[in-house]
């Protein structure tokens, strides 16, 4: 659709005057060009404007305001030039300091000292290939960090997958002997890298005692390759770094609680006991909504109100809720990630269903429209 004839449908759907619409629709093209049109997930024609258009129609008249002016006022976009920021940012803001802190603690030394010191610089080196970095998705970016780090990561210590099969693992033990020059040489240290975590409990969590989420996949997956191969992987108390550019609050804290609370389930499981998390941008504690704020009381209850219980799952229910108006886990984030949007978020921004009509006494269920579309992993 034509820009300027999906602001005039805009206009025509917030039932604006003259002045409104000029006023709005310089901040909308801004916006629009700036960041929202680049979203991954719009259909073929379609772009931001198009979109706020369609999903503002599935509201009522009287409550399009509030909508728009959540969009307006309370959203927030992580576009690719932000991201693009946090993985280029993750080696020196992140990785260099650990190395030289373990490097300083090694040989007794200041942290200021050792770029100025051969023997220092030589172990910093040799410490950084015996590091290996994980994707655990696609949003880890993990091209990124090798394009931005020529020359201090090699590709044999980078892979975009952290579910390996001992083929794999043995090709990178292999070449890290062989760059290192030493038939027993080890991996010290692994990053596990995402984008985004919100409750964390996708990474780690405990399900009856058991652990499951990505880390429990990955220490598997060491466990399984050393058995084959018949020597070990990581050197004993090797560590273990969990990293997200971009996490929640929540995050923060419940992810490290429950990683404290499984420590017995993970030594069983082969993992170390020094376990760290890190994040390149943490997200305020005030970003969700909150019935506290009166200014997210309309849309919150907009939210309620325009609601279809079908996208609740088996999958949505590990989150701890019962429904899922506020999101997975019930966070209530107003956030957009330009590649995907997390289910954490409002559904009412993301959610399509087909809704059903008024049968036998049973309230009619709406149909959800969403403003930014989600790829789902679980159907």
């Amino acid at each position: 659709m034509n820009s300027d004839l999906g602001l005039r449908v805009l206009s025509s759907v917030m039932d604006w005057d003259d002045d409104k619409a000029h006023d709005q629709f310089q901040r909308l093209r801004l916006m629009a060009t700036l960041k929202y049109d680049g979203y991954r997930d719009f259909e073929a024609g379609v772009r931001f404007t198009e979109s706020l258009a369609s999903w503002l129609q599935q509201f009522d008249p009287d409550q399009r305001e509030t909508a728009y002016d959540f969009i307006m006022t309370r959203l927030v976009y992580i576009g690719p030039s932000e991201m693009e920021k946090l993985v280029g940012q993750f080696y020196a803001n992140v990785v260099h300091p650990e190395l030289i802190t373990a490097v300083a603690k090694q040989m007794d030394m200041p942290r200021y000292s050792l770029l100025a010191n051969d023997e220092a610089r030589e172990r910093i080196n040799k410490l950084r290939r015996r590091t290996l970095f994980l994707g655990l998705s696609d949003g880890a970016r993990v091209d990124f960090i090798r394009h931005q780090n020529v020359g201090l990561i090699t590709n044999e210590q980078v892979v975009g997958s952290t579910q390996l099969d001992q083929a794999k693992w043995k090709d990178l033990l292999d070449e890290l002997r062989t760059d290192l020059n030493d038939d027993e040489a080890t991996f010290r240290a692994v990053y596990l890298i995402d984008d985004f975590a919100a409750t964390g409990t996708s990474f780690f969590r405990l399900d009856g005692g058991r652990a499951k989420g990505k880390l429990s996949k990955f220490a598997a997956s060491v466990q399984a390759a050393q058995a084959v191969l018949g020597g070990k992987i990581f050197e004993d108390g090797y560590q273990v770094f969990i990293h997200h550019y971009v996490g929640t609050a929540k995050a923060r804290t419940e992810l490290a609680d429950r990683l404290d609370a499984g420590k017995h389930v993970l030594a069983e499981a082969g993992l170390p006991p020094s376990i760290s998390t890190t994040y390149g941008l943490w997200l305020p504690e005030s970003l969700p909504l909150d019935t506290d704020n009166p200014a997210d009381l309309g849309f919150l209850d907009l939210a309620d109100q325009y609601y279809d219980d079908s996208i609740t799952s088996r999958h949505t229910a590990v989150g701890g809720t019962d429904d899922m108006k506020l999101g997975y886990g019930g966070c209530a984030l107003p956030l957009i990630l330009d590649h995907n949007t997390p289910n954490n978020s409002m559904p009412l921004l993301w959610a399509e269903t087909v809704g059903s009509p008024k049968v036998d006494g049973m309230a009619a269920v709406p149909a959800m429209r969403p403003l930014f579309r989600r790829r789902q992993r679980h159907i």
